[in-house]
């Protein structure tokens, strides 16, 4: 076999889903699930965090309709809401709870027989200026939402533009004026993000809604996920298949983009962008390689990433054999530091994995 192989890690999930219930407190905490589990797979993240958390967020309704096949029963929060009739009434009828970001789903709601009670969260552009209704006319979507049949406000939300920057300043800004639309209309509300349950305590409201941390990697730039408590959930492999003696001067890989500065060995490892590994990591982004001592030692990327395939320098491996596993991301070299090498974040990371790679579910 190719041996490129996706690790998922059930047992880590829940680890960081009970780490996130520690700094939550009281707050519900709902896992957001959305894009495929963040790549891990929605219905296995979702399985294995039944019991540890109050609920799930997902962006699309088709999303939720696969929890609700998959047998999952507790509340599943749509984070964009619905966007015609039939949603809508699909969305009721799988008891689905919406969140309301713009005026026309206020259209909708008045204009469409549900088939059911729906719970709403009214989602407030506190200063992010992506979704959300605008504050100056609060009062009056407020008044329409409670003429609605069959449609009751469970609270308002906001979302953090800057909660994993070092600067305060808005997101300060951002949970003030949420907290002042939620004390004036007498409803719960809900801001905090991964981010924002390590910083900000006063953010923690009525529910929570961690990503990112629940995936095993640190929603900072200059914080480590095993520092803030969280385990691997997802760890990338895959085995060298050939190795070459490159003499010094020559290059590697298309475009010639890596030259050998002296006589070196390059192993072909068989991961490529058609398997999800980034096609823009440069060279000197960080692996890992296991000899057949088992130990492990890093290895750098060196040349263009391939469609199927990478290089890596293993000029002082020198144990370094066909055959040997190398790890992309894990244990031993963090999605979060792939992420910085590759200039992206290790959300894009997770979400783009292929269905090449064998998943192996732990």
């Amino acid at each position: 076999m190719r041996g490129t192989r996706l690790e998922l890690r059930s047992h880590a999930l829940k680890q960081n889903a009970r780490r996130a219930a520690q700094l939550a407190g009281a707050a519900s905490v709902f896992a957001m699930v959305k894009a495929n589990g963040y790549g891990h797979g929605l219905g296995f993240v979702a399985s294995s965090l039944v019991g540890e958390v109050s609920g799930f967020g997902v962006a699309l309704l088709d999303e939720a309709l696969q929890l609700r096949a998959e047998g999952i029963l507790q509340p599943v929060m749509l984070l964009e809401g619905c966007f015609d009739a039939e949603e809508l009434r699909e969305a009721a009828a799988s008891h689905c709870e919406l969140v309301l970001h713009s005026e026309w789903q206020i259209r909708l709601l008045e204009s469409t027989v549900l088939p059911a009670p729906v719970n709403v969260w009214l989602k407030l552009d506190t200063g992010m200026h992506r979704l959300g209704l605008p504050l100056s006319h609060l009062a009056h979507y407020v008044q329409r939402i409670r003429a609605c049949q069959q449609v009751f406000i469970s609270g308002v939300a906001g979302h953090f533009a800057c909660a994993d920057n070092q600067s305060d300043e808005l997101s300060v800004l951002q949970l003030q004026r949420l907290t002042t639309a939620a004390m004036e209309y007498g409803v719960p509300f809900s801001a905090a993000n991964s981010a924002a349950l390590f910083r900000y305590p006063d953010s923690l409201g009525a529910r929570v809604r961690p990503g990112i941390m629940l995936y095993g990697s640190s929603p900072f730039a200059d914080r480590n996920a095993q520092g803030l408590g969280l385990a691997v959930t997802q760890r990338l492999s895959a085995r060298i298949i050939a190795i070459n003696d490159v003499p010094s001067g020559d290059s590697v890989g298309y475009g010639c983009t890596w030259t050998a500065s002296k006589d070196s060995r390059i192993a072909v490892v068989s991961i490529g962008y058609g398997d999800g590994y980034p096609r823009h990591a440069p060279s000197g982004t960080p692996v890992a390689v296991a000899n057949a001592d088992s130990v492990w030692r890093r290895s750098l990327l060196v040349g263009r990433v391939s469609m199927d395939m990478i290089t890596i320098d293993v000029t002082e491996l020198p144990q370094t054999a066909v055959g040997d596993e190398v790890e992309l991301w894990g244990d031993h070299v963090s999605v979060d530091e792939v992420a910085r090498h590759c200039g992206t974040i290790s959300y894009e990371l997770f979400c783009r994995m292929t269905s090449r790679p064998e998943r192996c579910y732990l």
